[in-house]
């Protein structure tokens, strides 16, 4: 079984290289001519499905309500794994990634994230500092944001969230911009997040009903954080329930 999983990994690196270095050119458009940056959400979706179809991962989106494609949102998803980010990717809802900076180190990969959406050394008060006042400018410039609400990959036990940052809740409140719960629940079995081999399993994506921020003010954060925390945990727990 280990060398089946040894097999696919390969194979899904290999996808992912391909067909990055394909996507790689077509991004080359909005990282120099920012007019076009509207194109980097499609050109995400069309990556992300190429890639999925290569390696024969079959994907759901599940939204419980439909997202009015002209208003903003700040999507939060739970973040068990690095293909999280390919599930995103899947959004119909064009947003920019807020993310650590890690993802800078992978060739290419992290050139084109670096120019295309904002990045956070988490260990420096200057670069959060930074990062926020991106995200608010991102806002301002009419985007909508994927942020991970527990700041990075920090589970010790697959799957159990891990506290959510304060970050992506003081930006809704300020903003007056909805936030999107949304639950990844499998991705930790395709790839875990101190795993270094994949397993075929299918992916998939709940987009729960945007979150009116007008209840909340700036001393109702830890309230925010909570309510969003439990709509993400309820669905991740009926979801282990059934794979059970």
């Amino acid at each position: 079984m280990k060398i089946l999983r040894g097999l696919y990994t390969a194979y899904v690196v290999i996808g992912f290289t391909i067909f990055f270095f394909v996507a790689f050119i077509f991004f080359l458009i909005p990282i120099f001519f920012s007019k076009h940056h509207h194109l980097t959400g499609f050109i995400n979706r069309w990556w992300a499905r190429m890639l999925l179809a290569c390696v024969a991962l079959p994907y759901e989106l599940v939204y419980r309500t439909k997202l009015d494609g002209k208003k903003q949102y700040i999507f939060c998803p739970n973040h068990f794994s690095y293909v999280d980010i390919a599930t995103m990717a899947l959004n119909h809802h064009d947003a920019i990634f807020v993310g650590k900076n890690d993802m800078e180190n992978i060739p290419l990969f992290g050139y084109m994230y670096r120019k295309l959406h904002i990045t956070v050394d988490r260990s420096k008060l200057k670069s959060r500092y930074s990062t926020l006042l991106r995200s608010l400018k991102a806002i301002d410039d009419g985007k909508s944001l994927v942020i991970f609400p527990e700041g990075g990959i920090l589970t010790m036990h697959d799957p159990v969230m891990s506290r959510f940052k304060d970050g992506p809740f003081r930006i809704s409140i300020e903003k007056q911009i909805p936030i999107v719960p949304v639950t990844i629940p499998y991705n930790w079995i395709i790839l875990p997040s101190f795993g270094k081999l994949f397993r075929w399993h299918k992916m998939k994506a709940v987009f729960h009903e945007p979150i009116d921020p007008s209840a909340y003010t700036l001393k109702d954060v830890d309230l925010y954080k909570q309510r969003v925390f439990d709509i993400i945990n309820e669905e991740l727990n009926n979801h282990l329930k059934n794979e059970n």
